[in-house]
């Protein structure tokens, strides 16, 4: 063969796809093989993990324990990391798969031990593996314990809560973890409603099913084709007294473009509305939906000439509006201009005045710096006499 794989990611999908197969020595002799003293594999917290789970979901668990002993042995933060959440919700299932509910529990808690903190999956894991073996106390113990360390409830945990408690007859503390998702402000999904609905519906509480089914449309949440055909096989089952409600949810599938109604579902009803003499009713579901659907395409096409007309009064408004700011405008810089022009006339009406002698400015000039322009001081009419020095520097009058 070739050069051996020295990085451990890849012997955790080997051992799992050797389980698989069936082949546990295979897997088991890969497992020493790669854990000899003498290997040179390298192991990190992700190849770790992957082997950790392939020995915990085949019965493995004393492997399984041995194994995540070392890597808490080995676990050294911050110089080296080899357990994480992972590990330990792996060792949860482990712990759960053979019925060590406490075990689990107690390796969940031992977390912080290690500077490892649980996130919001890892206790919901936890939570659902108590709560499919009724162990409803326990899971609500360790919702609270979520709480206490500020991580708040998701979707899932209120759903998975609920479970738990309809599995232990906790019929209404059940609706109550799921009704408590809108005051957290959860917005419980198409899942999530298909789960209550089931739930109920293996109570045998239609009534209250439907209600949840109905809070699912009218919060505009598409139900999925489980959802329908858990109801629809409810009403069918409980016979002639709920065929009406059958034929509602037939029709609400009919009307769902998202859905399909099977051949399965449709043979179903049909079947049991043969059999109370209505075989008439199923042709007139057909008309009634095909006649709901083409009012639907009405109103939609009506909507949308509304719309359309609405658009273009918006626009023509618009235009109107910015038309009139744009005159607006103009008259405002028309206005402005001309009183900066009336302004200017103004002020220069008041400073202007004649000159009483060409030279006046000059005489002014020169009066402020001692000095006296041709001609100032002397009598009117008398002539000005102007001097030359001569090359021989006399001067001539």
């Amino acid at each position: 063969g070739g050069e051996p794989v020295l990085d451990g990611i890849v012997y955790g999908s080997l051992m799992k796809a050797y389980f698989l197969m069936g082949m546990e020595e295979k897997a088991m002799d890969c497992y020493k093989e790669v854990f000899a003293p003498e290997s040179e594999v390298r192991f990190g917290t992700e190849s770790y993990n992957e082997v950790l789970d392939a020995l915990g979901k085949n019965q493995r668990l004393e492997d399984a324990l041995n194994l995540f002993d070392r890597m808490l042995g080995e676990h050294d933060p911050p110089l080296r990391i080899t357990v994480d959440v992972r590990s330990f919700s792996v060792m949860v299932d482990a712990y759960c798969a053979a019925g060590r509910f406490e075990d689990a529990i107690a390796v969940f808690r031992r977390m912080g031990e290690y500077k490892v903190v649980p996130d919001v999956a890892a206790y919901n894991n936890l939570i659902r593996h108590l709560g499919l073996n009724q162990l409803v106390d326990e899971a609500e113990v360790i919702h609270k314990e979520m709480g206490e360390h500020s991580l708040a409830a998701d979707e899932e945990t209120c759903v998975l809560l609920m479970e738990a408690c309809f599995r232990a007859d906790r019929v209404d503390d059940g609706i109550s973890y799921f009704d408590r998702m809108a005051e957290l402000e959860l917005k419980p999904d198409a899942s999530a409603y298909h789960r209550i609905v089931d739930g109920l519906v293996g109570l045998s509480l239609l009534d209250k099913a439907q209600e949840y089914f109905d809070q699912m449309r009218e919060k505009e949440i598409h139900p999925s084709i489980a959802t329908y055909e858990t109801l629809l096989k409810a009403y069918v089952g409980v016979g002639a007294t709920r065929l009406d409600d059958a034929a509602k949810v037939a029709k609400c599938v009919l009307l769902d473009e998202n859905v399909v109604f099977s051949d399965v579902m449709r043979e179903l009803l049909e079947g049991a509305l043969r059999g109370e003499g209505r075989e008439d009713d199923m042709a007139k579901l057909y008309e009634d939906v095909e006649r709901e659907k083409a009012e639907a395409v009405l109103r939609a096409e009506e909507e949308k000439t509304r719309a359309e007309a609405l658009a273009r009064e918006e626009r023509a408004a618009r235009r109107a509006e910015a038309a009139a700011k744009d005159e607006a405008a103009a008259k405002a810089s028309a206005a402005a201009i001309e009183a900066i022009i009336g302004h200017r006339r103004k002020t220069e009406g008041e400073t202007a005045e004649p000159a009483s002698t060409p030279n006046a400015l000059d005489g002014g000039l020169l009066s402020r710096l001692g000095l006296s322009s041709p001609g100032q001081g002397a009598p009117q009419d008398t002539p000005i006499i102007s001097t030359e020095t001569k090359g021989d520097g006399q001067e001539q009058f």
